[in-house]
């Protein structure tokens, strides 16, 4: 039996002026699963994000149904946010303040008596490996500490949803890898995750499900391995310089490959391995690399690989 709805958003249209920033948006986010939203700058994930918490409702389409613990964001703000834990883009953290009273004045926020606060203090930061920095100033810590510090805030009135908008943005692959790692420990216990992100490896990695948007639409929906499966080829030939492209010549029209370039480099997808192992036998090692294709390929051929600027 599938778990409840923690959101429900159907038929979702904001706009912003005369842009259309989320166009007909509509997904469930089922109890203790972690749900993504991807997609360039630009794409509405983190208006979409705000939406959910009961900020950006102005504009929004009287058509459009948005569900959140079976509350109205635009009427029951204050119900979702007692329920909800939130890590933003930047880190506003006090800086005036150490870490242990940036916890201590964010539970005063719920209400949260100051021993019960101190008890959570404690058990936040050791689940979040910052028990030794509890006395030290915000200033002291590096960026990966403060990002870890965030969340644990997040966590501090036991939310049954934690919203993360680019949780791990700039920060080197072990603190990455250590929050991606928290993240499935807190979803084990029953915690609902919603995340926006724009690396695809943490999409892969620790989403059950997710969408691509572009533009404010839905492009694509599912299980991440699935819709690898279903919409890209197996393998990928990678050429760094399109210069060294001169030898494949005499493969066109032979075999079935897909390619994709920018100004400077080029890949070939296809199902066929040996395919495109026969192709590099006429490339010089360190100019080519055979992979899998991964979920970056899919999200690059579905939204495109030029910038999104406008």
């Amino acid at each position: 039996m599938q778990s409840r709805a923690i959101i429900e958003a159907r038929n979702i249209n904001k706009t912003y002026g005369n842009l259309k920033a989320v166009n007909d948006l509509s997904f469930e986010v089922r109890k203790s699963s972690c749900f993504g939203l991807l997609g360039p700058n630009g794409a509405g994930k983190t208006t979409m994000m705000k939406m959910i918490y009961g900020k950006s409702l102005r504009d929004v389409s009287p058509q459009s149904f948005l569900n959140v613990f079976g509350y109205d964001p635009a009427r029951n703000e204050l119900e979702i946010k007692s329920l909800s834990g939130v890590v933003p883009q930047e880190d506003n953290l006090d800086e005036e303040l150490n870490v242990r009273d940036n916890l201590l004045i964010y539970a005063r926020f719920y209400g949260i008596p100051k021993k019960t606060a101190e008890e959570r203090i404690e058990e936040l930061l050791g689940f979040m490996e910052l028990l030794d920095k509890k006395n030290s100033s915000i200033r002291e810590l590096s960026g990966g500490m403060k990002r870890r510090l965030v969340i644990a805030r997040a966590m501090m009135n036991n939310p049954e949803l934690l919203i993360l908008d680019e949780p791990t943005t700039g920060l080197d692959p072990q603190v990455r890898q250590m929050i991606w790692d928290k993240i499935r420990k807190l979803k084990k216990q029953g915690v609902t995750i919603l995340l926006t992100t724009h690396y695809m490896e943490e999409a892969f990695q620790i989403c059950d499900r997710i969408i691509i948007m572009h533009k404010g639409k839905k492009v694509m929906e599912g299980v991440p391995q699935e819709l690898l499966a279903e919409n890209i080829e197996k393998y990928a030939l990678q050429i760094a310089d399109k210069k060294n492209l001169s030898c494949l010549s005499r493969f066109k029209g032979k075999g079935t490959a897909r390619k994709e370039e920018t100004d400077e480099m080029a890949v070939f997808y296809s199902n066929e391995l040996k395919y495109l192992e026969e192709m590099a036998e006429c490339l010089e090692a360190g100019d080519f690399y055979i992979r899998q294709s991964n979920l970056e390929d899919l999200f690059l051929k579905t939204t495109g690989r030029g910038l999104n600027e406008e």
